[in-house]
């Protein structure tokens, strides 16, 4: 009989290390490309809504990466309300970057504080969106930021209803 994936719970096929420990998960075929390749969002990964909550500190782990990778609501509904443990958070991070290696590119806000995927901004001065015929206005809330992987000094988000290019220097992590 296998093990059961640690994510998902189906019959598992391989183990993964979730970096920088030496800790090994079991996964199943769908979740460990995820893992190495990236999620695409769909109906299997909202088995991630019951494994954050594991009691298993690197599936948490593992489930909090996921979900940062997940470009739906659903994903960012379910980071706001996810609570880890300061140890666990820190495991977490150390291993966010394009797939489980680090990147060389870090993200900081104003007061040079490093963002990661899917953390909320404010912006700090109001900003006219070029092409979109509004102004972005000090103080509005850009929930769940993407980084832009070759330029540390932009990132994106929605502001009203419009996808849009935010350059770092005028955003402050919440």
């Amino acid at each position: 009989m296998s093990t059961p994936c640690a994510l998902c719970g189906t019959p598992s096929i391989t183990t993964h290390v979730v970096a920088p420990s030496e800790v090994e998960v079991a996964l199943c075929a769908p979740c460990h490309a995820g893992v190495t390749e990236g999620p695409v969002d769909g109906p299997h990964w909202r088995c991630l809504g019951d494994a954050v909550w594991s009691g298993d500190a690197a599936v948490q782990v593992l489930a909090w990466r996921l979900l940062h990778r997940i470009d739906a609501v659903w994903a960012r509904d379910l980071l706001d309300i996810v609570y880890l443990e300061p140890d666990v958070q820190v495991w977490a991070e150390a291993g966010m970057g394009g797939g489980e290696q680090p990147s060389d590119i870090i993200h900081r806000d104003s007061n040079g504080t490093i963002l990661a995927q899917g953390d909320t901004v404010y912006l700090i001065k109001d900003l006219p969106v070029k092409g979109a015929g509004f102004t972005a206005k000090r103080g509005t809330a850009v929930r769940g930021i993407s980084l832009v992987a070759d330029n540390a000094g932009q990132i994106e988000g929605r502001v009203d209803g419009q996808r849009i290019v935010i350059l770092t220097a005028f955003v402050k992590k919440s």
